[in-house]
């Protein structure tokens, strides 16, 4: 489903990924990990045309994602980031459907009842009329999922998706990512949650200097990872 190959993005004189090579099939899990700074976030971005890329290719679907046609690529790769990025002035169902009507021009009666029926599904039916100010850090993420999904994308990105949340508040959110997982979606979820990568992942990525350190399932990465590097940074999480 995804293809990258050579992937090479700067910031100036700072090279933050090195030449990425990965593949990602439909329905696989891939858990992004490693260290700060390492360019876990920076790949999620430039997968989804949010920073532009140095050199190198990104195929989805055998499709190159270019300047021309990223924003119909965006309509199937959902990304979901840590800040939950709400509209304060509308509600939640106004939230979740603006780019669907917005954008894809879909029909507004579709639109809502898929909405109405993701918000269930997230057991935040009740909260379509409220306003993010009205909401916890955690129902605020799991309308940010629904308001990616709603979108109907065939991959999605998670870019720490509970990092800024209180410790009560990530598991409501993982276990909505988990039930995703469950239904088959393609995911690639860059995550310091080694408990839940280990669980849900079917395959690890981890990155070390802005490369593919290491690329194995989640059972042998978690279990006996060959790098020396990856060791450590196992070592520096209780899970």
């Amino acid at each position: 489903m995804l293809k990258i190959k050579q992937l090479v993005k700067s910031y100036g004189s700072l090279e933050v990924l090195q030449g990425i090579n990965l593949e990602i099939k439909k329905g696989e899990v891939v858990a992004v990990l490693g260290p700060s700074g390492c360019g876990k976030s920076t790949l999620l971005r430039t997968i989804n045309g949010l920073e532009s890329i140095n050199s190198g290719e990104i195929y989805f679907k055998d499709e190159l994602i270019s300047k021309k046609n990223i924003i119909a690529m965006r309509q199937k790769i959902g990304m979901v980031f840590q800040s939950y990025d709400l509209f304060a002035h509308l509600n939640v169902l106004q939230n979740i459907m603006l780019a669907p009507l917005k954008v894809q021009k879909r029909d507004e009666k579709e639109v809502k009842e898929f909405a109405l029926r993701l918000l269930e599904r997230v057991r935040l039916l009740e909260k379509q009329s409220a306003y993010p100010r009205e909401l916890s850090g955690g129902q605020k993420q799991r309308i940010a999922i629904v308001r990616a999904l709603c979108m109907r994308p065939e991959l999605m990105l998670f870019d720490e998706v509970t990092a800024a949340l209180d410790p009560e508040m990530v598991r409501e959110v993982l276990e909505v990512v988990r039930d995703l997982a469950n239904d088959g979606m393609t995911m690639l979820i860059v995550t310091h949650e080694m408990n839940f990568a280990r669980a849900v992942a079917s395959r690890v990525v981890f990155l070390d200097g802005g490369r593919v350190a290491e690329d194995e399932s989640s059972e042998q990465f978690f279990s006996s990872p060959k790098h020396e590097r990856a060791r450590e940074f196992l070592k520096s999480f209780e899970y």
